[in-house]
């Protein structure tokens, strides 16, 4: 935003910046249970987590492999909002899936 001093004769201006912060960004992470399918848990990532087959398998592999698995890096809260979604589909179709979030 541009602005003239008021009564300069120089026109000199003087222009205000805002620095605007990016918002923190947070980790959503799968972890591994004996119970939860494997299947179940691609469908979770290909569902809530709108990741393609083969990538969803990694990421699967990943979580079963070394006990978690990071699905996405996301706003605080659409990081929330897909922790809560996996909860709420797991608990839905009885899986004890444990998904968490951590600042990055």
């Amino acid at each position: 935003m541009s602005r003239q001093i008021p009564g300069s004769q120089t026109g000199v201006s003087i222009e205000t910046r805002k620095i605007i912060a990016e918002p923190p960004l947070y980790r959503v992470m799968l972890h591994n249970d004996d119970y939860t399918s494997m299947d179940f848990v691609v469908n979770i990532l290909v569902m809530v987590f709108r990741k393609p087959e083969g990538e969803a398998n990694r990421i699967m592999m990943n979580v079963h492999k070394n006990g978690v698995g990071i699905c996405g890096v996301y706003p605080y809260e659409v990081a929330e909002t897909k922790v809560e979604t996996v909860h709420s589909l797991a608990a839905e179709n009885g899986f004890p899936l444990k998904c968490t979030m951590e600042k990055e």
